[in-house]
């Protein structure tokens, strides 16, 4: 389920449908209910959150009935997650761990001892929260992340709020990271006032609890949306403190976007390449354009799920900053970093990682976040935006109280949490890599754009063609992740049009790394009839529009500072001319010279420049279906059906060539294997002596 987010003063709706829910068991109500609180953002964000249900099931070792706590499993989501997303324990065995608990000193060990109590050989790793189930003596328990409960409990006063605004019907808890202890202290308190409905916790959430999946759910809702309205009905009129700045134009927004994130990519990305993600929501321009703004954003988040991902404080940039002044201001921030990690690691805290900000905040614009992949910096944004909403309504009633700084550093360099990201699996050969595909739709676009997604490759695909483009978008959502593939209208031909399409691709990833030249049209004459109509539309397409994606990409590329790679599609034909297709052939070989005079210039630069010549690609081909097959199989005498065989046989190695063996080609050029290539081409054509390079 797609989660949404609506404006924080919007009451939020009941989703819970009977009929969906009828003909359920237990384990699929839980997934119901999970599904339909993590579709809206103001509830819990991304991996944030969890939901359990006691379930009676038989033991499959003795067949008697047992109970059993089926709870979100580590790193899992709820508003997507599946039903194999839940660990199981014997509820009674977890329950039984408190005999082997040796006090706060020894909080880390109990998560191993959560193995011992698996339910039928449940592959899910339990989560750090799941005392925190185990440990209410209700049926139904969620916790969750809402924006609304978040800002009382990271009040200054937030216990008395808790009393004032719930009328007694919940609980709270100081800030404690969560954990074993907290999850006893939980408990007591939830079996100790049976008239609780469920805990504040300081800083962190809200637990809910009910007899029926149902009633827990629609418990949740309730008091959220009692936040909601408290928060509506009391808060300052002016949040924040008010304007102190007026939010610039949108198409100038997405200008200053488009230049600082290039030039903050190239300096943070030394030990990893980061992806970008930008965003000029009204609740982000309310923030960033605040009087309060600085005040503010150096306390930092108060939920750990927020500052896990947005780090201890964001950076605020002002938008017109030259190199000088992001160079300072990264300084300044690492050095600020490294100071913090001085004054709060411990004996055995892991190494110090990235001290580069996350969240970067720009009055006038919005906020801009790095990550190492696009879903992870879009994530981060998503929970910014929550924390800000925290903060607005903490500090439009009381006064905003951040996360501790050593607590914050704790949660941050968790021995868990590490543990957890050593067992990360390798990035693939080009994560953190943003390509540029143009004619990205067609059968070679698309067969690039499948290779290099596959290698971890963040892929922009620009195309003239939108029927196809959003045809081919909506397949590789499916395929790859809606984060790792965006499309660009793009006529080759318009500078207007490239330069617009290039910012689009900096603004949605942050930056380019591989820029591949693709777009191209056939068409076949005899000389004496080739109209200067013919030729100047190879010429645009294949010439200009070659030279204007390039030139485009490679500003980037040079503005960024750390190399990249651009690849050429040319053709057989630039090699060995073909009779009737002068026009065709003439603009293929400037492809390859125009190619070989970039690599000549972008080889200080570390920028490197290469060819893949293909030749009689049919399948999938939008070249090959219209007249150019009509007029090949003409110039061959044969069907158009024949077409192919005849291309097979005139090949030296007797083979046809699809679009996935350019993709190959493509793909080595775009990756280090080819670190030390560039001013090369590579025919990849099954073998024709005529185009043999020489």
């Amino acid at each position: 389920m797609s989660a949404t987010r609506q404006g924080h003063n919007a009451l939020l709706p009941s989703l819970w449908d009977d009929a969906a829910a009828s003909g359920l068991d237990e384990p699929g109500l839980l997934l119901y209910r999970s599904n339909i609180l993590g579709a809206d953002l103001r509830v819990t964000n991304f991996g944030g959150g969890n939901t359990s249900a006691k379930v009676t099931d038989k033991d499959p070792l003795t067949g008697a009935p047992v109970e059993v706590l089926w709870v979100k499993g580590s790193g899992g989501d709820l508003g997507s997650m599946k039903r194999d997303g839940f660990a199981t324990l014997y509820q009674d065995k977890l329950v039984g761990l408190e005999r082997a608990y040796r006090g706060l000193e020894h909080e880390d060990e109990m998560v191993a001892l959560f193995n011992h109590c698996t339910f039928n050989l449940n592959p899910r790793a339990a989560s750090i929260d799941t005392p925190l189930h185990g440990f209410v003596p209700h049926k139904h328990v969620d916790h969750v992340h809402a924006d609304a409960v978040i800002a009382i409990a990271a009040s200054e006063n937030a216990e008395t709020l808790t009393r004032e605004i719930f009328g007694g019907k919940l609980g709270f808890l100081p800030w404690q990271r969560p954990g074993f202890d907290l999850g006893l202290k939980l408990g007591r308190m939830a079996g100790d006032n049976p008239q609780l409905e469920g805990v504040v916790l300081g800083g962190h959430g809200l637990f809910t609890w009910g007899a029926t999946a149902k009633q827990c759910y629609e418990t949740t809702i309730r008091v959220v949306n009692q936040a909601v309205a408290w928060l509506a009905a009391n808060g300052k009129e002016k949040a924040f403190g008010g304007a102190a700045v007026e939010a610039l134009p949108a198409e100038r927004r997405r200008e200053i976007a488009a230049r600082l994130m290039p030039a903050i990519r190239a300096r943070i990305s030394t030990a990893e390449r980061k992806i970008g993600h930008f965003t000029d929501a009204p609740e982000v321009l309310e923030f960033v354009n605040s009087r309060d703004l600085r005040t503010l954003a150096a306390l930092g988040t108060s939920c750990p799920d927020h500052f896990l991902r947005t780090k201890i404080r964001p950076l605020v940039l002002s938008h017109d900053a030259d190199a000088a002044a992001l160079d300072s201001a990264l300084a300044a921030y690492r050095a600020d970093y490294a100071a913090y990690f001085e004054r709060c690691k411990r004996p055995d805290s892991p190494a110090m990682r990235d001290p580069n900000a996350v969240v970067y905040l720009i009055p006038e614009v919005g906020m801009i976040t790095f990550a190492k992949d696009k879903a992870t910096a879009r994530i981060a944004s998503e929970f910014y935006v929550n924390a800000i909403n925290v903060m607005r309504g903490a500090s439009s009633v009381s006064k905003y109280v951040g996360l501790a700084e050593q607590e914050a550093f704790n949660i941050e360099y968790w021995l868990l949490e590490e543990a957890k990201l050593q067992r990360m699996p390798k990035p693939k050969a080009l994560a953190g890599r943003v390509a540029l595909i143009t004619g990205g739709a067609g059968g070679i676009g698309s067969a690039i754009a499948a290779r290099l997604m596959g290698e971890g490759a963040c892929v922009v695909l620009a195309d003239i063609d939108r029927a196809s483009l959003d045809s081919r978008l909506a397949d590789f959502g499916k395929r790859f992740g809606k984060d790792a593939v965006t499309g660009a209208a793009m006529d080759v031909t318009s500078e207007a049009s490239v330069e617009a399409a290039t910012r689009d691709a900096v603004v949605g990833y942050g930056g380019l790394d591989i820029v591949v030249c693709n777009a191209g049209i056939a068409s076949a004459a005899a000389f004496e009839d080739t109209s200067l109509e013919l030729w100047n539309r190879n010429m645009a397409i294949l010439g200009t529009g070659y030279f204007l994606t390039a030139r485009a990409g490679y500003r980037v590329l040079k503005e960024q500072g750390f190399g990249g790679a651009m690849v050429f599609i040319a053709s057989k034909n630039a090699m060995a001319a073909s009779a009737g297709a002068s026009a065709y052939c003439a603009a293929k070989a400037a492809e390859v010279h125009l190619a070989r005079c970039l690599a000549l210039e972008g080889a200080p630069l570390g920028i490197r420049v290469n060819t893949v010549n293909p030749d009689a690609v049919l399948r999938g081909s939008k070249i090959w279906q219209g007249e150019w097959r009509q007029q090949r199989a003409a110039s061959n005498k044969v069907d158009e059906d024949e077409l192919e065989e005849v291309y097979r046989q005139r090949s030296l190695l007797k083979r046809s060539v699809y679009p996935e063996d350019i993709a190959e080609g493509v793909y080595f050029f775009a990756s280090d294997l080819s670190a030390k290539s560039t001013g090369n081409i590579l025919n990849v054509d099954a073998g024709n002596a005529q185009a043999f390079t020489r």
